[in-house]
């Protein structure tokens, strides 16, 4: 999915601002953009374009008017053919990877002070996640199914970081052990 099927589908639980969608999906893991304005707002304009989105000018007091977007019946009906397409396999981009392909010039003791880093890294997001998923999100879901969904997608954030705190271990392990 791109950010506007990322978008449309924020818009059809509730309308929000730009802001308000930014700061959804930069707090999020499972929205891997970065969600910085310059996203948020392009992609709100090609949306409203489109016809996928309309926005209602909310005045503030004491503060700049802002836009509140809504998705449309038109919106909803791309939202639904997007998710409908096959999904894509998984972007795996890890640095520690290339940086372990011509670790030959390192020490062990480098490599693994590397390893316990990188180990260290994961571990303190492991725990964030296991934390954010024991105290469950400020979410209101339309459904028991939904809810069941976002845990799933969560468990899912927590077993990839748990695999990857596993193989990091037992890297270092080997190496330990002179094991290669």
């Amino acid at each position: 999915m791109d950010l506007c099927a990322a978008i449309l589908g924020l818009l059809s639980w509730k309308p929000a601002s730009g802001y308000d969608l930014k700061r959804i999906i930069s707090a999020s893991e499972i929205f891997y953009w970065s969600g910085n304005n310059n996203q948020i707002y392009k992609s709100l304009l090609e949306l409203q374009r489109a016809g996928l989105v309309t926005h209602q000018v909310q005045l503030q007091e004491s503060l700049p008017a802002k836009k509140i977007y809504s998705i449309t019946e038109k919106g909803l009906a791309a939202l639904r053919h997007s998710l409908l397409a096959d999904p894509q396999l998984p972007e795996l981009h890890k640095s520690l990877l290339i940086q372990l392909a011509w670790a030959e010039s390192l020490t062990d003791e480098e490599i693994l002070e590397l390893l316990e880093k990188y180990a260290s890294e994961i571990s303190t997001h492991l725990r964030m996640l296991e934390g954010q998923a024991t105290r469950g999100g400020s979410t209101q879901y339309r459904s028991r199914r939904e809810q069941y969904l976002w845990r799933r997608m969560t468990d899912n954030l927590i077993a990839a970081y748990q695999t990857e705190l596993d193989w990091t271990r037992q890297t270092q392990q080997a190496l330990r052990e002179g094991k290669y």
